[in-house]
């Protein structure tokens, strides 16, 4: 294959056909991104929630007394921008389904718990989750599952940095594109022949 054409360059992710088991890989995991995309909307809409709220609630229930969330944490678990989740977490704490409290430690945080009615929405909702997660990694070991888990949360970390590089390649490629594009179009200046030189009369 052209190199040129590669879009990977690391040896770890190619291979004799260049990138064609990468491309592969990719194909399968937004096919199966799109399931789980479709899925979480499903679960949301079964309880009149959005997608973001849904995640929320399922995130908050799973925190612990040795460690609870407070608005920071729920963002950093869900990778979300901090202001985003205040807004929808405050939709959920007016709709009775969370409660805030003081952090015992530091006033100035506080943390977040499913109310009453958020847990029995849940209890409902899980009935709806139960047998399609069950088919969802039905063809997963418990093994599997677990080297499943490392990898998707080792590459969930890195995913941000993935996006930021994008968005500066992008914006310096396009950069050097512009300026051969306007050297390209500029005009050429066409060189002064030299006057002529006479000798003495």
């Amino acid at each position: 294959m052209n190199d040129a054409l590669l879009t990977a360059s690391k040896p770890e992710l190619l291979d004799k056909e260049g990138d064609r088991t990468l491309r592969g890989l990719l194909y399968d995991y937004f096919a199966f991104g799109r399931s789980l995309e479709a899925c979480r909307e499903i679960f949301a809409g079964f309880v009149d929630l959005s997608p973001t709220q849904y995640l929320i609630l399922i995130a908050i229930k799973n925190s612990t007394a040795e460690e609870p969330m407070g608005v920071n944490q729920v963002a950093e678990r869900l990778y979300l921008s901090g202001a985003f989740v205040t807004n929808e977490i405050n939709k959920l704490v007016s709709d009775g389904l969370l409660e805030k409290s003081p952090h015992p430690e530091d006033g100035r945080r506080v943390q977040l718990a499913l109310a009453q009615r958020g847990m029995s929405l849940l209890i409902r909702l899980a009935a709806l989750q139960r047998p399609v997660n069950d088919a969802l990694f039905s063809m997963l070991t418990r093994e599997e599952f677990k080297v499943l888990s490392q990898l998707l949360s080792r590459l969930a970390s890195n995913a941000d940095n993935a996006l930021k590089l994008a968005e500066h390649a992008r914006a310096t490629l396009k950069l050097q594109e512009d300026q051969n594009a306007s050297r390209a179009k500029a005009p050429k200046l066409r060189q002064k022949r030299p006057a002529a030189r006479h000798g003495p009369l």
